[in-house]
């Protein structure tokens, strides 16, 4: 049992092996070269600290390269060869576009699909449905891992745009009859409403950003906001709740400070917890690149 003290868990490192449309096939010198499907691009990674590994020549015939030209971190496309944007991939069962953007992110953080894996794992182990909680909700794969297994989800996300591109994706999936709720609102805000309401969740999905703005002009700032948010989490768990995943990108929030934050959600309940980092693996010399911090805890154990 989980007592009421911090838990301490020994972190672990993750990484999907499971990718036919995704590789990372190299990496160094602070930039990464990937295959999205058909399509080899590179991005920068300032944790690639080495050489690569693959010859020069492999890496000019990439379709196209990503230039950071503003303080923000967006920046251009500078292409090779003709790139059809935006083009589906494939992850196991489901189906979703990603598109070449102005940020360098394509749609879907490939070191996810562990998460999706396991996510999955925890609905089909319950018989009865499980209804999910889904903040900065995205492009909406978690959503559709979890409805794929039998779960109802409610996807919240202050960008209309990101779950325009869900909603999409759910069809592409061969999803659109299952049950959805699409939200697009402030995160801390609807979940805020959803506890004056009495409304429970059985799982809770959550991907904050270092800073965002909600569609009525709402600041999230991960430090001054990230603990009201677990805090009302906590408030909105059934009385038996199956699974948390918190994902952390933000460089201010360590594995220990997931920790943390999960001990305080989970406390009294039973279950097992995992912490750590996801990471994605190169296929050309086996270098890590880590890629967020996660917490997450299932009733049932892992999966």
């Amino acid at each position: 049992m989980i007592s009421k003290k911090t838990l301490h868990v020994q972190p672990r490192a993750l990484a999907s092996s499971d990718w036919e449309d995704y590789a990372l096939l190299d990496s160094g010198k602070g930039r990464k070269l990937e295959r999205f499907g058909q399509y080899c691009l590179i991005r920068p990674e300032p944790k690639a600290l080495w050489n690569p590994t693959l010859p020069a020549r492999t890496w000019d015939a990439a379709h196209a390269h990503f230039e950071v030209t503003r303080k923000t971190g967006d920046g251009e496309w500078h292409f090779r060869s003709p790139v059809t944007s935006p083009w589906t991939l494939r992850y196991k069962a489901l189906t979703f576009q990603v598109q070449l953007t102005s940020s360098r992110h394509l749609g879907v953080f490939p070191e996810n699909a562990v998460h999706w894996d396991w996510i999955e794992a925890q609905v089909t182990a319950v018989e009865q449905p499980v209804q999910v909680l889904n903040l900065f909700g995205y492009t909406g794969l978690a959503t559709l891992a979890a409805v794929h297994a039998g779960a109802k989800v409610t996807h919240v996300d202050a960008a209309a745009q990101a779950v325009r591109l869900a909603r999409a994706n759910q069809s592409l999936s061969g999803l659109a009859e299952r049950p959805i709720r699409w939200i697009v609102d402030d995160a801390l805000k609807f979940t805020r409403r959803e506890e004056r309401r009495g409304v429970k969740y059985d799982g809770i999905i959550m991907d904050p950003p270092k800073f965002g703005r909600g569609p009525k002009g709402e600041v999230w700032e991960f430090t001054r906001s990230f603990a009201d948010l677990c805090q009302v989490c906590r408030a909105v768990l059934s009385d038996v709740p199956r699974f948390i995943v918190i994902t952390a990108y933000t460089p201010q929030a360590s594995v220990q400070d997931l920790q943390n934050a999960l001990s305080g959600m989970v406390q009294g309940f039973g279950g097992l917890a995992e912490v750590g980092e996801l990471t994605t693996v190169e296929q050309s010399a086996g270098h890590t690149i880590p890629e967020a911090r996660y917490a997450r805890w299932a009733a049932g154990g892992g999966g």
